[in-house]
């Protein structure tokens, strides 16, 4: 008699095994590919970009690890490589005696945002914050850890003593905490606050980052998904067999519950939500028509969609964006939550994180359909993008309808998983044929 976990490990390798599957770019495609003077043209500015900083952008002081996480990669190759290890290693020193990893730290002189701030005395020159809203801190910097150290070959900073605490074991308690704190154990899934799509504003407050009496607490796909990926990553880490394994149960079954409870077949898509204690929004509102991009896209990076859901769910990013009428594949979700379902004055239909279009989630979405052989589909949806740069001459935050540039001017995310999905398509184009 098979066991239980080896047939989730057998159904979580075969996800796997299909994203390796890749066909070669065709002739035509890589001629365009070659010829396309605009994709070493918007790489070489997002190297500029990010070798000044490793904040999020020219609005935000602060160093966030969910932004930080999207552009590590070219961060190695044109900041010191010192500097990224220690930027990594002060979210451990502000981590909580529960495991928990904060959003982001700033200069202990800077006062332009009144969060709740942490303090540490293993990083006296900052001040760190949680948005406890959001369920993907902890996600976010493991997966940034194993893109260092698969960036540059420094498995060391998984020994560096965090008072008497190794990083590795730093990282485990990271992950151990979200199981602990975050878990729900009827859909054996992880939870937060409502949010659109993979956003950190709750709709019951005017701005609505933190967790309180009035948050309305789900399931959703960007949170498990971003947790799967960690896990992962995680693994492919460690040395530790007996570690390995609990960590690859708790994968498999993290991943066998998403398609059970978060993926809606008829429909071909992922619901929003699963509400734990109720909705904020009004009975009669249908969320279930709601299609969520940015959690679609990290839920194929995790490996949780097969090749044919993987091109209907692009199908359908496409649709959703002609229907809008915008862009790229960066809408955040489509259709919008309706005017006044926020309190906060920003995720107005088409605004901010509910409807707006972000490249830093399209360009994930690019990646993924690179990873999977959809090079033709890849290089269209990205083509936008990077022809929104060059005429703005900016990685902005992200974008109106009309294609109106917002937020941050010199946002690194955007400019992370653009260059990214560039070398990607490059990388695949440089195949011999």
């Amino acid at each position: 008699m098979y066991s239980k976990n080896l047939f989730l490990k057998i159904f979580v390798a075969l996800f796997a095994i299909s994203g390796s599957l890749s066909a070669q770019i065709d002739p035509d495609l890589k001629k365009r590919v070659d010829e396309d003077t605009r994709l070493q043209d918007v790489m070489s500015r997002a190297e500029t970009l990010i070798q000044t900083g490793l904040n999020a952008g020219s609005g935000y002081a602060e160093v966030w690890i969910r932004d930080l996480n999207t552009f590590i990669e070219p961060a190695c190759k044109v900041v010191d490589t010192n500097k990224i290890r220690d930027a990594l290693l002060v979210f451990f020193k502000f981590q909580g005696d529960d495991g928990n990893i904060v959003d982001g730290y700033v200069t202990r002189t800077d006062d332009k945002i009144s969060y709740d701030f942490r303090y540490s005395d293993l990083a006296p020159e900052f001040k760190a914050h949680k948005n406890t809203v959001e369920t993907d801190q902890e996600s976010s910097l493991i997966q940034a850890i194993a893109k260092y150290v698969r960036t540059t070959g420094d498995k060391s900073i998984l020994q560096e003593q965090i008072a008497g605490r190794s990083v590795e074991k730093r990282m485990n308690d990271a992950l151990q905490f979200l199981l602990n704190e975050r878990f729900n154990m009827e859909y054996g899934l992880i939870w937060g606050a409502t949010t659109a799509d993979w956003g950190d504003v709750q709709p019951e407050h005017n701005w609505g980052v933190a967790l309180d009496n009035n948050s309305h607490l789900c399931i959703d796909i960007y949170d498990n998904a971003m947790f799967a990926i960690a896990i992962r990553d995680f693994i492919s880490l460690i040395d530790d067999t007996k570690n390995k394994i609990y960590w690859e149960n708790v994968h498999a079954n993290i991943t066998l519950n998403v398609r059970k409870h978060l993926w809606d077949s008829s429909k071909q898509k992922f619901i929003p939500h699963i509400y734990l204690n109720g909705s904020p929004f009004p009975a009669n509102f249908d969320e279930s028509a709601v299609y969520y991009h940015g959690g679609t896209a990290i839920a194929i990076e995790a490996d949780m969609l097969s090749k044919d859901e993987i091109l209907a769910s692009y199908r359908q990013m496409q649709r959703n964006v002609a229907a809008a009428g915008a862009n790229s594949i960066g809408l955040t979700v489509y259709p919008p939550y309706p005017e006044g379902f926020f309190l906060n004055p920003s995720m107005k239909p088409y605004g901010y994180q509910n409807g707006g279009d972000w490249c830093w989630f399209g360009a994930r979405m690019v990646q993924q359909l690179i990873a999977y052989g959809f090079y033709n589909e890849a290089y269209e949806a990205l083509s936008p993008m990077i022809d929104r740069v060059i005429e703005h001459n900016g990685f902005y935050e992200w974008w109106t309808l009309e294609g109106k540039p917002k937020g941050s001017g010199m946002f690194r995310g955007s400019a992370g998983t653009i260059w990214k999905a560039i070398k990607m398509m490059q990388e695949k184009s440089a195949i011999p044929r």
